[in-house]
């Protein structure tokens, strides 16, 4: 088959639909790609790529058709407004005259904007193909919960437009499985709504790194709890650090941060201010692939969001890497991503927002044995293997979409 992908996100950003694309071409299909110009998380276009430049290039055998935007900026509303709306028109316009193939099913990656819906809107009106509507955030509950806006009025206009674009989809992804309740309140019927988890690239794995290791030299001795992906306000690295603030006085549990975003010169200002510097180290971005050499040498991963209702309904997508790795988490969140972790035996929960918690959480990790935190992180990679392995995933959406090309009806999940 011949499979559009639609994704205001694409490499070189560091986007799991990245790997789902090189996934699909494994099992045979011919993929396209229309996106944007890279800028996330910066807020600034990439070097060698241009704000309003219409462009083609090839990535790993995959057709990339990149369309105008303007960049994100400083994360701004007004910013973001403009930033997914340029994208909207821009890429409905690419995708009609550069996107001239006939496809079998068109695949939209939404970890927000829900934007992204419209210029797949548009093709599937051009070429007939049904739309796979992968669903990675909630709006308009996203919005309201990070902060880009609480007006009623914007909310209501933004549902509206969720519903028109849900009602033109053939079927609704979700990547978790408390999505489906608010999708169906959007008029979705239950039987087009599926369930498709995220998984983690393969190089997420458990590693175990020599002596001299660059990463080494890098990172403070003693317990390492560490944080990897981005810092912004959905994060609620208020908690991280009001946990930090109790546990200072033991210099031996370090907190590490490996990302970026919207939020760090807040982090680094905080870090300075309540005197962390010396057990919370902000060592910054990284690339994808380097991420599992740091992992192997935490004794805890960190993962923590809002007290917000939307995110008690998802999975964090960190959670997968940090399970496939085989490490210990620790987390100050609720609901699905709190669940996963229960489930899998895999480590402590907190309640969000709860820095006491939190603190309780890693004392208890730090006095416990090494074969113990080991163990943990062995269940919680046996779990991952079960629940979230990438070839288990890439078969069943590969099985939804030659049911839907052959007509029959996807019921189950």
């Amino acid at each position: 088959m011949h499979v559009l992908i639609v994704t205001q996100y694409f490499w070189p950003e560091n986007f799991r639909i990245n790997d789902v694309a090189l996934g699909l071409k494994e099992k045979g299909h011919e993929v396209t790609v229309l996106t944007g110009q890279p800028n996330y998380p910066d807020g600034l276009i990439f070097p060698g790529y241009g704000c309003w430049s219409m462009m083609e290039e090839n990535y790993q055998g995959i057709r990339i058709v990149r369309a105008p935007l303007l960049p994100r900026g400083n994360g701004g509303a007004v910013r973001l407004l403009l930033n997914f709306c340029s994208f909207a028109i821009s890429a409905s316009i690419a995708g009609a005259l550069r996107c001239r193939s006939s496809y079998d099913v068109i695949l939209v990656f939404e970890p927000s904007p829900v934007t992204v819906g419209i210029p797949a809107v548009v093709m599937k009106k051009i070429k007939g193909a049904p739309i796979f509507f992968w669903v990675q955030d909630l709006w308009p509950e996203s919005l309201s919960a990070t902060g880009v806006t609480e007006s009623k009025v914007i909310l209501s206009l933004v549902e509206s437009l969720v519903r028109r674009i849900y009602r033109q989809c053939d079927r609704i992804l979700v990547q978790s499985e408390a999505f489906r309740t608010p999708i169906e309140q959007l008029g979705v019927q239950r039987n087009h709504i599926l369930y498709l988890p995220n998984s983690a690239e393969t190089f997420y794995q458990p590693l175990s790194l020599e002596r001299d290791a660059p990463e080494q030299s890098r990172l403070p001795s003693g317990f390492r709890i560490m944080f990897g992906g981005n810092i912004g306000k959905a994060q609620s690295f208020e908690t991280i650090l009001g946990a930090a603030e109790l546990l200072k006085e033991r210099l031996d549990i370090h907190w590490i941060i490996l990302g970026d975003g919207r939020m760090f010169s807040w982090l680094q200002e905080e870090v300075r201010k309540r005197g962390l510097d010396g057990t919370v180290h902000l060592l910054g971005r990284f690339p994808a692939e380097v991420m599992p050499r740091f992992f192997a040498l935490a004794d805890a991963l960190l993962v923590t969001l809002r007290k917000q209702p939307i995110f008690s309904l998802t999975i964090p997508s960190k959670v997968q890497s940090y399970l496939a790795c085989g490490k210990p988490i620790v987390a100050a969140l609720s609901g699905e991503g709190a669940r996963v972790i229960q489930d899998a035996a895999a480590g402590f929960t907190s309640m969000p927002e709860d820095a006491s918690a939190l603190a309780d959480a890693v004392l208890t990790l730090y006095h416990m044995p090494d074969e113990a935190r080991r163990a943990m992180g062995l269940r919680g990679r046996r779990y991952f293997e079960t629940h979230f392995e990438r070839a288990l995933l890439l078969e069943r959406l590969n099985g939804w979409m030659v049911d839907i090309k052959g007509g029959a009806v996807a019921c189950a999940s």
